[in-house]
């Protein structure tokens, strides 16, 4: 949820753009866009009668606002006048909150009426990295009761990092009988149990994807729960859940889903069902291997497996592999040329020449996920065969400082020379230089993301030893069109001062173990007026950095502080300047009671329209 005073900011997101379907009730607004009526009087005489010109107006303004889509747009509209609010509320059909604790469920569907999409974010992104207590908190129950009362003609559900029970999704079931897409991103707090509601009771349900989500083991066959008749299944994503499922109602469920296009499997699915399922859909357009590891029949040839991935002449998306047996990663090759996106991050730790053997015939590959065990050689094929690359992500085999990381300053540069339409890079590595930095920023000039992870802290340039200031201060300068930055390496206040200088359109900015002042964190806060959500930790930033974006924290969607040099008086005048701000002062490993040292552990801020949050956990104290 965006920081401003305008509730229409709720729908606010940079993340996740999300396609509108704003032409319910076109036909009806149409009908009294213009409204003349003619009435014949007793005498014989014809009266025209015309509405008041705001009704007028209004009408108008329905018919046109079902044409905008974009909610930037939307939310600038509802800001003209209280005629557009109240027409851009009516034609709202889908609502984003961008953070569950920054507006009450109660306000969105009082002002929201026709919605049937909803979108929820929860917990904070650190939450990734176990930097988070885990009950926290994000429950989804609040806003279940509440969508369940108001929005009885809900269609779909987007949820990331919240906590949702089995009985919040046999509400679901209940309460919206069109229900078509649930997707849980980064979830928790169910199991296979309230999965079997959903695929038994939701019987028009289109999309369910379980993504990098926790699913506890009830013990139940949720896979046999779904209607036996035809399906409506156009999306089924169970990659996550580490339970085996049964392979029999699988195999029947796919039969019976004749539009179903992307299927993700777990890695209890071996690559002989794989096989299975592969002949038996063949319109698949995304598909998500399961384990691909060793066959486990025993005495019985291998089927053709290149036969099945040939028969499948519409997969452009290939993901899975938790397990890679060399002597099988051939039979992908047949749909290699059509792939334009390929995710080799899921657990398999693919060599450089398998890598390449594969790599090579990607042409026209645009999206790439992969360990770094493909090594700087593996990511020079990239570059010289994906040429239309727009997204690579880099992720490390061994997250550790200490780790030696096969891929460095070579890989970042080759692919910056051989794939200039990249938009967007996560790398992790443990050495790094700002040459090949700059060269990045020069090469790609279409940046919109750049996520530089040198695991090791503190890490200057390993050819000059210098700070990264100069690369990082490159990508600002050239990369015009940056909005999203994670610097690592080691940083002074100059690096900042660049990104505070030329990071005008930056609204996500990650920080770690970086700068040498007060001055590194008021550059930022004062320079970048597009800020939306900044994230630091394990950094010499205090009371005076963090009083310098007074200005600034009701425009943003929150700021998180960890490890720092922030006193908890600090946090209690911020709280006492911003009363609309809700300023959390987290313990850490669950510790009750508020911080009793000089610095507090962890601060996560938050504008929020209807104050503090009701469910405070121990360890939380909200001033």
């Amino acid at each position: 949820m965006s920081g401003s005073d305008n509730p229409s900011d709720m729908s606010e997101d940079e993340e996740r753009p999300c396609p509108s379907d704003l032409t319910g009730g076109a036909t009806a607004k149409a009908r009294n866009c213009c409204f003349n009526a003619a009435v014949t009087g007793g005498g014989g005489g014809i009266f025209n009668f015309s509405p008041h010109p705001d009704q007028v107006l209004e009408n108008v303004l329905e018919n046109v606002l079902c044409f905008l889509t974009d909610r930037r747009d939307r939310n600038a509209a509802s800001l003209v006048s209280k005629s557009w609010y109240r027409a851009e509320a009516l034609t709202r059909s889908e609502v984003f909150i961008g953070n569950c604790y920054a507006v009450s469920p109660t306000r969105v569907t009082t002002r929201f009426k026709r919605v049937t999409s909803v979108a929820i974010k929860g917990k904070p992104r650190f939450a990734d990295f176990s930097l988070l207590p885990p009950d926290w908190g994000a429950h989804f129950t609040p806003w279940a009761s509440v969508l369940g009362d108001s929005y009885r003609g809900l269609e779909k559900l987007y949820l990331k990092r919240m906590s949702i029970s089995d009985d919040d999704l046999g509400l679901l079931a209940r309460c919206f009988p069109s229900f078509k897409e649930l997707v849980l991103v980064c979830c928790d707090g169910f199991g296979t149990s309230g999965l079997a509601i959903v695929a038994r009771d939701c019987r028009k349900i289109r999309v369910l994807d379980l993504i990098e989500s926790e699913v506890s083991d009830d013990e139940v066959d949720w896979i046999s729960y779904f209607p036996e008749n035809k399906t409506c299944l156009e999306s089924l994503t169970f990659d996550c859940v580490e339970c085996p499922i049964d392979f029999e109602a699988l195999e029947k469920l796919v039969i019976r889903s004749p539009s179903l296009k992307r299927l993700r499997l777990n890695r209890f699915v071996s690559i002989t069902q794989l096989y299975r399922l592969m002949i038996r859909a063949p319109q698949l357009t995304n598909l998500g291997t399961g384990s691909f590891g060793a066959s486990t029949v025993i005495d019985e040839p291998d089927p053709d497996y290149a036969s099945a991935f040939a028969a499948c002449k519409s997969i452009v998306c290939l993901s899975g592999f938790r397990e890679i047996a060399p002597e099988y990663l051939p039979a992908i090759y047949p749909v290699c040329g059509n792939l334009t996106s390929l995710n080799l991050s899921y657990g398999a730790n693919i060599n450089t020449e398998q890598f390449k053997s594969v790599i090579s015939r990607c042409h026209k590959l645009q999206v790439l996920w992969v360990f770094d065990s493909v090594c700087d050689e593996g990511l020079e094929a990239v570059a010289a065969t994906c040429k239309d690359l727009r997204e690579i992500r880099v992720f490390p085999i061994e997250a550790r400082e200490d780790a030696d990381a096969p891929v460095s300053e070579v890989g970042l540069l080759a692919i910056s020379e051989g794939c200039s339409k990249l938009k967007s890079i996560l790398y992790f590595c443990q050495r790094m230089t700002n040459a090949a930095v700059i060269a990045m920023s020069k090469n790609c000039t279409d940046l919109v993301v750049f996520r530089l992870c040198i695991m090791g802290r503190h890490l200057p340039d390993h050819v000059t030893n210098e700070p990264m200031d100069e690369g990082f201060g490159a990508i600002v300068k050239n990369c015009k069109k940056l909005t999203r930055l994670a610097v690592s390496g080691l940083l002074t206040d100059k690096a900042f001062s660049y990104i505070g200088q030329y990071g005008k359109l930056v609204r996500t900015l990650s920080v770690a173990f970086a700068g040498n002042t007060d001055l590194a964190l008021k550059y930022v806060l004062e320079g970048c007026p597009k800020l939306q959500k900044l994230e630091i930790r394990d950094c010499p930033f205090g009371d005076l950095s963090l009083r310098s974006g007074l200005h600034h924290y009701y425009n943003m969607r929150f700021l998180w502080l960890s490890s720092c040099r922030v006193t908890l008086q600090g946090c209690q005048e911020i709280a006492r300047q911003l009363p609309r701000l809700v300023v959390e002062v987290i313990s850490g490993d669950n510790e009750e009671g508020s911080e009793t040292g000089e610095h507090v552990n962890t601060l996560y801020m938050y504008r929020s329209l209807d104050g503090p949050r009701a469910d405070v956990p121990s360890f939380v104290q909200i001033l």
